[in-house]
């Protein structure tokens, strides 16, 4: 059984991004998570599962995902 993974704000600010800035602008993270009806400030404090933000169809959500997946499996030795 896989542990559930949680996206945290730290993911939100290392994300590598097309550019050579790393992390997502929190303006328009704040304004994605009112368009899709999740709670902003319960996410800086507890971070939210991953499926939720795939559940989103977005595409940079999955990539948010994806690389706090990768933090985390580096993190754990795996």
């Amino acid at each position: 059984m896989s542990k559930r993974l949680i996206v945290t704000v730290q993911h939100l600010h290392t994300v590598p991004t097309w550019t050579t800035r790393t992390g997502y602008c929190a303006k328009q993270s704040r304004a994605f998570f009112t368009e899709q009806g999740l709670d902003w400030l319960k996410f800086v404090r507890e971070g939210i599962d991953a499926e939720v933000l795939l559940a989103t169809g977005n595409a940079l959500a999955a990539h948010l995902v994806e690389h706090a997946r990768s933090v985390e499996e580096l993190g754990n030795g795996q």
